[in-house]
């Protein structure tokens, strides 16, 4: 198997089932996969920041460093390959609070939040996600099958979809409604 290594404010697009991209060292970053198991194209996106808004420049000239920015560009090379947007099976981890214990920045969880609001205004679910902690995380998508395998504290293991619990949405509070 042939591994693409996709780098910090990176993005990568494979369309050859032997092929795996991956990304390490996801702290407050997200590592966002992409695939489409009829066109057999994928994509794995690692971004830093929320929003391009902070350094337009920047926005410009790395878009894959900021959620709004890198998750179209994302998208956007896939369905170049043939992927459709209505079949993308996506998968999220990230977001932890890696180096600001007192949550006076909460990068992970504004990167979190623009991620899973960009992709609601395009009409795309989230189908699995390992989101928030302390821990560091590495992604793997495998191109030929879609499997997400996701590497955290020494312990690797398959990322799929968990049954919701009572109380909890996607990993998050439930907001009390009375």
């Amino acid at each position: 198997m042939e591994q693409i290594v996709v780098q910090m404010a990176d993005c990568r697009v494979a369309d050859v089932p032997g092929q795996v991209l991956a990304t390490y060292a996801l702290g407050s970053c997200i590592g966002l996969a992409v695939h489409d198991p009829k066109a057999n194209v994928g994509g794995l996106l690692h971004f830093m920041l929320p929003d391009s808004a902070i350094d337009p420049v920047r926005g410009r000239e790395n878009p894959c460093m900021f959620a709004d920015t890198g998750i179209a560009l994302l998208l956007d090379q896939v369905c170049r390959k043939g992927a459709s947007k209505q079949r993308l099976m996506v998968h999220a981890a990230g977001g932890a609070q890696m180096m600001d214990r007192e949550n006076v920045f909460e990068i992970g969880k504004r990167n979190y939040l623009a991620m899973r609001k960009i992709l609601w205004k395009k009409g795309i679910l989230v189908h699995a996600e390992a989101i928030g902690g302390a821990n560091s995380r590495t992604v793997r998508l495998q191109i030929g099958s879609g499997r997400v395998w996701l590497q955290e504290a020494g312990e690797q293991r398959e990322l799929v979809a968990a049954a919701p619990q009572k109380g909890f949405t996607h990993g998050l509070p439930a907001l009390d409604r009375r």
